[in-house]
């Protein structure tokens, strides 16, 4: 037997077990940097998905918006069918419409108020309380959403925000409560509330865009004095066109007259 070609074969051999170690070690480790790696990510999708409420264009202090209520299905295995909101009592609300959505029934809940409120001049002693969607042909599906449409007033004028609280209900039973109020510098509770953030209320008549109005204004009389001024001069120049005219025509006249004599 050749002795070189013995020794190069034991080498390999030696070295075969103690690479399978590392292979296997080095499979291991890649498994538990990617398990750490996904575990994370598994937990952030369901946390950041909850049901929301959000408005169209900006829902400002003391007026009327139509907000959209997001309601994500966070089931693999069941499918939403029924949603309660409840409005804030703090800063009840008069005016709150469901749009209607294909599939689903809106109901509209009224509460007595605890002190009436004076609206547009008229005594309110109940306003809506709570709105609830139940499906009606429809359902949202694992890996869906829905959005209600909502128009709601008169918001408050003196809160820079409002707390809803929200029942989302699956066709297997469970009820995901979606009630606790976040609190600021704290972190995002499990199961958060909707808020609708309101923006500072705009002034009508004063302000910027007072000054816009009375600026369009300005410039419109300026626009009218400046038409008057031109409608004036070419009247003048009119009557001065036709006095020269006809005092060329009587000169013509005179020549003629005078040719002719």
């Amino acid at each position: 037997m050749n002795v070189s070609s013995y020794a190069s074969r034991k080498p390999l051999s030696s070295r075969t077990p103690s690479s399978r170690v590392l292979s296997s070690r080095a499979l291991r480790g890649v498994a538990v940097a990617a398990g750490a790696g996904l575990v994370p990510l598994l937990l952030a999708g369901p946390a950041a998905a909850h049901v929301s409420v959000q408005p169209q264009g900006e829902a400002a202090q003391g007026g009327y918006a139509t907000v959209f209520v997001k309601v994500p299905n966070e089931r693999d295995n069941a499918s939403t069918v029924k949603l309660e909101l409840n409005l804030p009592t703090e800063h009840p609300m008069t005016s709150v419409m469901p749009q209607p959505v294909p599939g689903w029934r809106a109901e509209v809940t009224k509460s007595k108020l605890a002190k009436p409120l004076t609206v547009h001049g008229k005594q309110v002693t109940e306003a809506v309380s709570k709105v609830t969607w139940t499906a009606d042909g429809s359902k949202i599906g694992p890996g869906q959403f829905q959005q209600f449409p909502l128009s709601l007033g008169q918001l408050p004028e003196k809160a820079d925000q409002l707390v809803f609280k929200a029942l989302q209900t699956y066709d297997n039973k469970e009820v995901v409560r979606w009630i606790e109020a976040p609190e600021e510098g704290a972190a995002e509770p499990e199961s958060p509330a909707p808020v609708l953030k309101l923006a500072a209320a705009q002034g009508h008549g004063h302000g910027a865009a007072g000054d816009e109005a009375d600026g369009k204004s300005s410039d419109q009389a300026a626009k009218d004095d400046s038409g008057d001024s031109t409608d004036a001069t070419a009247r003048v120049l009119g009557v001065v066109g036709i006095l020269v005219g006809a005092a060329g025509v009587a000169f013509g006249v005179l020549a003629g007259r005078r040719r002719a004599s």
